[in-house]
């Protein structure tokens, strides 16, 4: 799809290669008369409104105040104990077995010399002419 487009492109850009300059324009551009200015008329004045006066908004009732209620004492009663938790019993682990660590090497190794030729294969090649 892209290629087609592309082909479309390149065949319109030759078109336009080929096809002569245009001429220049014979007339200049026609003047465009000035217009008379208009005069508006003035805006009318906005009236004054006249001032109104709220009547006093009335007072909200007090709200009753509810008694005071008070609470019974908490009962004087002993907390359990919690049982003592048994003790878990220390566990050492074995030894590590001592292997020493690997070698890292400190040099690169050099890169294989790869030959440029390639060997012809005997049966790709063309049969000899004759």
């Amino acid at each position: 799809m892209i290629i087609m487009l592309s082909l479309d492109v390149c065949l319109a850009a030759r078109y336009l290669l080929d096809t002569p300059a245009a001429p220049p324009p014979a007339l200049g551009l026609p003047t465009i008369p000035s217009l008379p200015k208009a005069t508006l008329p003035p805006l009318p004045s906005v009236p004054t409104l006249p001032t109104t006066t709220l009547p006093p908004l009335p007072t909200l009732p007090t709200q009753p105040t509810l008694p005071k209620s008070t609470l019974p004492p908490l009962p004087s009663t002993q907390v359990p104990t919690l049982p003592t938790m048994p003790t878990v019993p220390k566990v050492t682990l074995p030894p590590l077995p001592a292997t020493p660590l690997p070698t890292i090497p400190t040099t690169i190794p050099s890169i294989p010399n790869i030959p440029t030729t390639i060997p012809t294969i005997p049966f790709f090649s063309p049969p000899p002419s004759n």
